[in-house]
This record gives C-alpha cells, sequence and structure tokens, in this order.
C-alpha cells in the first residue's frame, strides 16, 4: 500500500511541475520579445530571469489550486489519506497528550479555548485517553499569576487535575522548540502521541478522536497535519482574511495534499505527532555561524516534518478534517510583524537543502518556503530593473523599416502589444482563476445563506480580490526588506502576537509605511517627466504604497469589519452556523475576563493579597532545598522595601524573584494581613507595570 501512494504521487508531481514549466517557458519567451532589445541584453537577461522565477511561482500556485478544485469536485474533498486508512472508526485510541506552549499570552483566551476543547472531548466519551498540558514559558511575572488564576479556575469548575497540567520553565531556553523539548524529555515517554496546539488553538473531540485512531490505523505515519480554519477576529482585515482562508483555502490545501501526500507539510500546530520517532529523530541542533542564518531554527515545524520524512516515517496533511481552528492577525501590520521571523526562518533552509538523506520533495518545499518571502524581493527588483529599461529606451520611436533592404515592413512594434496584453492577460488569469474556482465550489455545493446569500459570496470574492490586490505590493515592500535584513545578518526578535481585535492608529501607520510612501512617490514622480506613457502600468503598484496607511489603517478598524458583516460580506459558516466548541471559547473567555475584572489585585498583588490565589501559587513552587545566602539577603531586602514604601517599587525582576521563593512570598502576605485592611489598600494602591488587563468583547459573532 505505502508503493502504491509513492507511485501515484510520483506520477501527480510531474504532471504538475511539467504543467508549470511549460508554461512557465511559453511566458518567458513572450515576456523577452516585448523588452526594447529582445532579452539581448545583460539587462534584459536579468530581467527574463527573475521574471521565470516569478511566473513559475504564480504558475505553481495555479495548479496547485487547480488539482485542488478537482479533488472537491470529483472527489468530494477526500484527502489521499482519506483512501489508504479507510473507515477508522474502530480502531483503539492510546495515550495522547495535548501538549500548548505559550508566552506572554492572555490567559483568559488560552484556557477558554482549552477548555472547550476539553469539553468538547469529554462529550465523545474519550477524555480517558488525553492529558492537557499548558507549557509556560511567560516572562512577565503578573501574567505568570493569572495563568494560575486560569488554571484554578479551570479546575475549580469540573476540569480534572489528573489531566490537566501546567509547567512554567525558569530557564527558558530556544522558546517553543526548547518548551517542546522539555516536555519530551519529562513526560514524553508516557504517551505514544503529541497533538500540538499554538495559544489560539481549538479543536473538536471528535477530531482529537479521529486523529489518533488514524495514526493507529496507519502506523508509518509520523506527522498528521490537519488544515486549521480561521475564525474569532472581527477588524475588516482580520474578517477578510478569515473569509479569503474559508473559500480559497480548502482549494490550496487540497492541491497540496494531491501531490505532497505522505510528504507533506507540519505547522507546527493542530497536528498530531507520534512521540517516539519525534524524540530519536528531531531534535534540531543551533545553525553554526554569526548572523540571522544561524543560531536556532526558527521556522522549526518544515525541518522537523523533512528530518521525520527522511527517518523513514510518512507526513500526511489531512485537508478533509473538520474541527480545527485558529484565529488570524488582527491588523496588517501584526501579520507582517510575524512575518519578519517567518520570512529569517524560512531563509535558514538554504542552509539546509543539501542535507544529505532528504527526500526531493522536500527540498522542493525548503525552496518553496523561502520563496513564499523571497519571491517579493525578486519582484521588487524585476520592477527596478525594468523601470530602468524603460526610461532607458522612453525616446526610442517604433520601427517598421529597418536599415538593411526589405521588401516588407517589420510589424513587430504592433504585434508586440497583442503579445503584451496576452500575457497580461494570461498572468492576471494564474493570479485570479483560484479566487473564481473558489468562489464556484461554494456555488455548486449551495449553502449560500452561510456565506451571506450569493450576492455575499460574491460581492465579499470581489471585494477580497481589490483588497489582497492593492495589499500585495505593501507586502511586498516589507517581506523584501526582511529578507535583506536577513541577508545582512540582521536577526529578527521572537516578540508576542496580539490575540484580540486591536486597531492600527495613524501614527504607527505613518511610521511603518513612511520609507514605501517616499519610494513610491519618487518611482511616479520619475515616470510622470521622463516617462509619462508607461504610467497607467506602474501605477497600480505605486499607488497603492502611496495610500498604504490608509488601507492599514483602514482594515485595522472593527467597525468596518462589523458593518461589512451586517451588510453579509465577508460572512462564514462558522458565523452563520457556529458550533458548541466556538460558542464555548467565547462564553468561557467571557467568563473568566468578567471575573477577573470583578476582583480587588490582580497578577504579583494578587499572589500576595488575595488568600486563595496565595495558596494555589505557594503550591506550585518546588520545593528548594537550601536558598543561597546572595539570593536570601536580596529577598530580606525586598521585602522589608516594599513593605516600607508599596508595592509601586518592584519592577519586573523583583517581581519574579519573589514569585519563586516561598518563603519570603509567605512572610509578604502575613505581614500585610497582620496589618489591616487600611495597609493592604496602601500597599496595593498603584498597579505594577504591566497589569494584566483583559478586554472583554461581547460582541462577538460567535457569542451570539
Amino acid at each position: 500500500m505505502s508503493g502504491d501512494w509513492r507511485w501515484r504521487a510520483w506520477r501527480r508531481r510531474v504532471l504538475l511541475f511539467g504543467l508549470t514549466g511549460l508554461q512557465t517557458w511559453a511566458a518567458a519567451r513572450t515576456f523577452a520579445q516585448l523588452l526594447p532589445e529582445r532579452g539581448a541584453s545583460p539587462l534584459e537577461q536579468a530581467v527574463v530571469a527573475l521574471f521565470v522565477v516569478l511566473f513559475g511561482w504564480i504558475s505553481l500556485g495555479f495548479w496547485t489550486a487547480l488539482a485542488g478544485f478537482l479533488v472537491h469536485l470529483l472527489g468530494r474533498g477526500r484527502s489521499a489519506l482519506a483512501s489508504l486508512v479507510g473507515n477508522v472508526s474502530g480502531a483503539p485510541l492510546a495515550p495522547t497528550a495535548i501538549v500548548m506552549p505559550i508566552c506572554n499570552e492572555d490567559p483568559a483566551r488560552v484556557f477558554a479555548g482549552l477548555r472547550a476543547t476539553y469539553d468538547s472531548l469529554r462529550a465523545t466519551g474519550r477524555l480517558e485517553h488525553f492529558e492537557f498540558f499548558i507549557l509556560s514559558d511567560t516572562g512577565d511575572p503578573d501574567l505568570w499569576v493569572e495563568e494560575e488564576r486560569a488554571l484554578a479556575d479551570w479546575l475549580a469548575a469540573g476540569g480534572d487535575a489528573r489531566r490537566i497540567h501546567y509547567r512554567r520553565r525558569a530557564v527558558r531556553l530556544r522558546r517553543k522548540t526548547g518548551n517542546i523539548a522539555d516536555f519530551c524529555r519529562r513526560w514524553g515517554a508516557r504517551f505514544r502521541y503529541m497533538i500540538v496546539f499554538d495559544a489560539d488553538s481549538m479543536m473538536r473531540g471528535e477530531t482529537l478522536v479521529r486523529m489518533v485512531q488514524i495514526m493507529e490505523r496507519r502506523r508509518r505515519i509520523g506527522i498528521l497535519q490537519t488544515a486549521p480554519r480561521t475564525v474569532g477576529r472581527e477588524s475588516l482585515y482580520a474578517r477578510m482574511q478569515q473569509f479569503a482562508n474559508h473559500v480559497y483555502g480548502p482549494l490550496f490545501t487540497a492541491g497540496l495534499d494531491y501531490w505532497q501526500m505522505g510528504d507533506g507539510y507540519y505547522w507546527g500546530h493542530n497536528a498530531i505527532i507520534r512521540l517516539a520517532p519525534f524524540i530519536e529523530h528531531c531534535a534540531l541542533a543551533r545553525l553554526p555561524g554569526r548572523g540571522a542564518l544561524a543560531g536556532e531554527v526558527l521556522s522549526h515545524d518544515f525541518v522537523e516534518a523533512a528530518w521525520m520524512r527522511a527517518a523513514g516515517w510518512e507526513v500526511w496533511l489531512a485537508h478533509d478534517l473538520p474541527g480545527s481552528y485558529e484565529e488570524p492577525p488582527p491588523t496588517l501590520l501584526d501579520e507582517l510583524k510575524r512575518d519578519r521571523r517567518w520570512s529569517q526562518g524560512n531563509l535558514q533552509h538554504l542552509r539546509l537543502l543539501a542535507r544529505p538523506g532528504l527526500t526531493l520533495t522536500h527540498r522542493i518545499m525548503f525552496l518553496y518556503g523561502m520563496l513564499a518571502y523571497g519571491a517579493s524581493l525578486l519582484w521588487l527588483a524585476l520592477l527596478a530593473l525594468s523601470s530602468w529599461d524603460m526610461l532607458r529606451h522612453v525616446d526610442s520611436e517604433p520601427r517598421f523599416f529597418p536599415d538593411h533592404y526589405t521588401l516588407y515592413p517589420d510589424w513587430t512594434p504592433l504585434t508586440t502589444a497583442e503579445q503584451a496584453l496576452a500575457l497580461f492577460s494570461a498572468t492576471a488569469t494564474l493570479l485570479f482563476l483560484p479566487k473564481l474556482l473558489g468562489w464556484a465550489l461554494r456555488v455548486l455545493r449551495g449553502g449560500w445563506r452561510d456565506w451571506g446569500g450569493l450576492g455575499g459570496l460574491t460581492a465579499g470574492v470581489l471585494l477580497e480580490t481589490l483588497l489582497s490586490a492593492l495589499l500585495a505590493p505593501v507586502r511586498m515592500l516589507f517581506h523584501s526588506r526582511y529578507v535583506l535584513l536577513a541577508l545582512l545578518g540582521r536577526a529578527a526578535g521572537w516578540g508576542g502576537q496580539r490575540r484580540d481585535d486591536a486597531e492600527t492608529g495613524w501614527a504607527e501607520a505613518f511610521q511603518r509605511h513612511a520609507a514605501g510612501v517616499l519610494l513610491a512617490a519618487a518611482w511616479l514622480e520619475a515616470f510622470w517627466w521622463w516617462g509619462p506613457d508607461y504610467l497607467p502600468w506602474i501605477s497600480p503598484v505605486a499607488g497603492a504604497l502611496v495610500v498604504a496607511p490608509l488601507l492599514s489603517v483602514s482594515t485595522s478598524r472593527v467597525r468596518w469589519g462589523r458593518a461589512l458583516r451586517r451588510l453579509g460580506l465577508f460572512v462564514i459558516p462558522a458565523e452563520a452556523r457556529p458550533e458548541q466548541l466556538l460558542r464555548d471559547t467565547v462564553r468561557a473567555t467571557a467568563r473568566h475576563a468578567a471575573r477577573v475584572a470583578g476582583q480587588r489585585w490582580r497578577g504579583f498583588a494578587a499572589a500576595v493579597l488575595d488568600p486563595r490565589l496565595h495558596l494555589v501559587h505557594l503550591a506550585r513552587l518546588p520545593r528548594r532545598r537550601v536558598t543561597p545566602p546572595a539570593t536570601a539577603a536580596a529577598l530580606e531586602e525586598l521585602v522589608a522595601r516594599t513593605l516600607a514604601e508599596g508595592l509601586e517599587v518592584l519592577d519586573a525582576a523583583g517581581r519574579e524573584l519573589l514569585l519563586r521563593h516561598r518563603a519570603p512570598l509567605a512572610r509578604l502576605h502575613t505581614e500585610l494581613w497582620r496589618q489591616g485592611a487600611a495597609a493592604r489598600v496602601r500597599w496595593a494602591q498603584r498597579p505594577p507595570d504591566g497589569e494584566v488587563a483583559v478586554v472583554v468583547d461581547a460582541v462577538r459573532p460567535l457569542a451570539a
């Protein structure tokens, strides 16, 4: 059976890459004929080379989407794996850990998603096979306390303490990969499988059970990745992304599965992993050297999938498994902030391409991942070189009669316009036909009411296409900068992600987009003076860069997202008919946030003054045999000073130190309660830096 899928995958890849190559070759020949010197000069040869890479990238995406459309239309949307494993409903279950690494996240949202997943799993009657692990790398001491409060509330509300575990690492090395490695060392031997969650992940109980059953039925699978759907945000930008994910996403994921089959992707979350081979083969060493392409592997998920496959284990994308969800970034700038880390991580794969043992498919996927951001720099270079070439020949007149004797004129200048129009039409078709296919698939399947009606679905596709076209040059410029910075050795940071509907202010938008606005203005000015005939060709790109601050601010607005929803635009079925999992997540988030808002103390102050939370925190601290004298003296000084001067004298490091030591914290608690209510009020009258702020949005559509 395993040989069958490899043979089928090979045939499909030959077909896919053959069609991509032929299409790219024909387009490149046409493009070369459009250039003033027909591609003869070194400058134009460089332009053609850039065009080949970019057009091939677009063509591969087009054929992938078309394959996905045919899978859904003719194969009823079943994944390639479904035909191999058949009916798995009778397959047994094995011990499985649901693992969520978090770092400085909103505890209300994190624990709400986990609680909803837990309740959904309990409803299946198969909870005894699963355990939940919250692995915290949170550095903010106030958020640390709030995580413990959320856990205590969950357990008090009926959560099984034998199945719900929380660990905060004191030494936070290697970020997420280090946290997962720490779990594998401590608990990996207890479980056969690990299902990895992100902080915004939610999964239906039936889906979790089915994933384990598939792994049990097909014992050669090392990683099984689901295709999560984005939900839960209300800004215009997020709603547009959610709509695109639901309408077009199934085409691309089905298309990827069509040609990758058992050589598939791993996206780092909403996936199940067979722990034994993962522990044996997928430990990632630091890349040697210095600079942005050295150090920890940031895009570790692609690499772990490649290592797993190189060891002989299969990696599948089960795009037909429903009930897997995540949340999109709320704004364009939030997405771009995340993209900088991803772009650096994908460029690191350049150093791994030649590693022995990798399959050809995963080497191609490494290149594909690099082009996800590197294509922007190539596009920018193509625009720059093409502009230079056009300005060099701006005064050239069409020549119908060459210098040598001929009976007939040379009609090339006239046919060039026709070729240019044909090439432009072909490129536009490759870019926009997948969107049309996504729309057609929804129309053919019916259920238009869940998409805002047929008119709402159609208008949503048109509006999303327009906004995506306007935002593409903005992404190009940012991604180009990120790639250049990485190649120059400037490493990206690992900041937290915003999980709420935060909006972009005008000052931030102008600051972040200023360079692009100035560049586009200079570009337009140059063509206005020296090549006005070419302005219609460059205006869509340059114009989008000029209005980038307006786009960034307006698309971040929640009121615009809600207004479009009322008009039936960017509506998704998860909102029109939300399942219980999503309802429970929103309600649990709101309940927890309201409960925290009603508390007198939060964060560090709560760990000191709230008797219940104080005991909860002390119970979770490890037993220390001996405290070094220098540390003990520092702790005594901290306790004395904060008792005398109040909470505000403690910075984050001081609060962290006290929270990690039982005796000084207990002394602080006892002394403040002994001094009376007035003393406690005076001590906590000023909130600590980084106070936990939980925003409750009671108007989310999923709460309906």
